[in-house]
């Protein structure tokens, strides 16, 4: 399964709000074998929230779109769902009646708080007000983080592919002295690998065969300075 996770939001592109959605969703899904082929972040125009979801439908199994939800002036993320979709926006009984049971009379909502995509799925949002929708592959969860994180577990079931394992060896040498010892571990074994430079380097592998993956950080850690 691939994905791809767009954010929605003016704050992030400004760099006023650091998008820790993103990051959290990417590890969720990489621990459930999901690959995360993109993350793309929009601002709050209908227009591009539109044209980015139609894209990514286009090439993944799912797209993941968080932010800009509920009523106010600024939240345009299901008005772009809605456009992307070809579908009206309306109010969904089903999230209406939830937040009703929830403690909150239809007066007191303050207008569009549930409108969604006709035809969608509403995604009850037990951490805050507004619902997010799943409909046609796109996934609407909130902005802010704990609402965020709580939706998502409740349809965490529906992203799974293969396991995969990881192995992490720290190299006491430059990147550059360890490109040869790389290209055999590649060739020898099933496994891609990630080098990460800094004080020292952090070699990750990475492969969906348990034993193999053992076998390649033990082949590699004989062959590197340790710090």
């Amino acid at each position: 399964m691939n994905v791809a996770v767009v954010t929605v939001g003016d704050e992030l592109l400004a760099g006023r709000t650091t998008d820790t959605n993103a990051t959290w969703l990417c590890e969720q899904l990489d621990d459930r074998g999901v690959d995360v082929e993109r993350v793309t972040t929009v601002p709050d125009r209908v227009s591009d929230i539109a044209r980015v979801i139609n894209e990514h439908r286009a090439e993944y199994d799912a797209v993941i779109v968080t932010g800009g939800l509920g009523p106010t002036h600024d939240d345009l993320t299901m008005e772009g769902v809605a456009a992307a979709l070809g579908r009206d926006l309306e109010d969904h009984d089903e999230a209406l009646a939830w937040l009703e049971a929830d403690g909150y009379s239809r007066d007191d909502l303050v207008a569009g708080t549930a409108e969604l995509p006709a035809g969608a799925r509403a995604l009850h949002n037990d951490a805050g007000v507004a619902p997010g929708a799943a409909l046609e592959g796109v996934y609407v969860l909130p902005g802010v983080p704990g609402e965020m994180k709580a939706m998502f577990e409740t349809i965490a079931d529906e992203f799974a592919g293969t396991a995969t394992y990881r192995e992490a060896i720290v190299a006491d040498e430059p990147e550059s002295a360890l490109l040869d010892r790389i290209a055999e571990l590649r060739d020898r074994f099933d496994v891609s690998v990630g080098s990460y430079p800094g004080d020292s380097v952090r070699i990750e592998l990475k492969g969906t065969d348990e034993t193999t993956v053992a076998d390649a950080a033990a082949w590699l850690r004989e062959r590197v300075e340790s710090p």
